[in-house]
């Protein structure tokens, strides 16, 4: 089974490279840009069984800060 975790940083919590990114995009002159928050992608393939709790236990503890960051579980 195939799936995407979306990782991005919680609400509130500052987004340094969303900055330099936003702040890059006006520099090449695309000024209709008001915020960027950056993330990540991880794709996984894992055993067709593997049930919710593994896959949520590998977000916890290793894919995500939930500290900071927030996950999202697509199956592809």
């Amino acid at each position: 089974m195939k799936l995407k975790v979306f990782v991005t940083l919680k609400p509130g919590v500052l987004d340094p490279q969303g900055r330099a990114i936003h702040h890059a995009l006006g520099s090449l002159g695309f000024d209709g840009v008001q915020d960027v928050r950056q993330g990540k992608l991880i794709e996984l393939e894992v055993a067709d069984d593997t049930d919710d709790a593994t896959i949520d236990g590998m977000c916890r503890k290793l894919l995500a800060n939930t500290v900071i960051e927030n996950y999202r579980v697509e199956r592809a």
